[in-house]
């Protein structure tokens, strides 16, 4: 990926700003993994959220047409409104959503399609993740180290489960 010289949040064509891609194998079978993503027993204890941030969780229906809405606080204690509309639940292969920020005046910021991939690799899984939709390069920049971190917790959590086991 190049990155456009101008990234400092101005707008930017889709021509400019490539769909964000990124894979991760995690120690874990499928089911466990997709289980991670949609069942609130696995998602209390990560979160789906960046290292350092929480999450509270207003709205959470995963299934197709289902809404979510949460807040995600940061660590410096802002906090960061997130919604959107799942389009695809398919156990154990793939989930797909809207994901849109809120701004400070609680109206929808730039809407962009989240699509996760479960492929299973003997006893672990390739998570496959995709999102288009970005309208500046700082976006999809900000979403990289996001994504990644959000996986980091992810690893971590998979992790706990082998070694001792989580009480609801």
């Amino acid at each position: 990926m190049s990155a456009n010289a101008d990234s400092g949040g101005a707008a930017a064509t889709d021509a400019q700003v490539p769909e964000l891609l990124i894979r991760r194998v995690f120690d874990a079978p499928r089911s466990l993994v997709f289980a991670a993503w949609t069942e609130s027993e696995h998602l209390k204890h990560w979160e789906g959220a960046p290292v350092g941030f929480t999450v509270t969780t207003e709205e959470s229906d995963i299934r197709p047409g289902g809404r979510f809405r949460v807040c995600m606080r940061a660590p410096d204690g802002v906090d960061h409104w997130l919604q959107g509309v799942y389009t695809e639940v398919v156990p154990p292969e793939r989930l797909a959503f809207t994901h849109t920020w809120l701004r400070r005046d609680g109206t929808p910021g730039v809407e962009t399609l989240v699509t996760i991939t479960f492929v299973a690799r003997g006893s672990k899984t390739e998570l496959t993740l995709r999102q288009t939709g970005f309208d500046s390069v700082a976006s999809h920049a900000g979403h990289t180290h996001g994504w990644n971190s959000t996986f980091d917790r992810l690893a971590g959590y998979l992790t706990h489960l082998d070694t001792e086991p989580v009480q609801s």
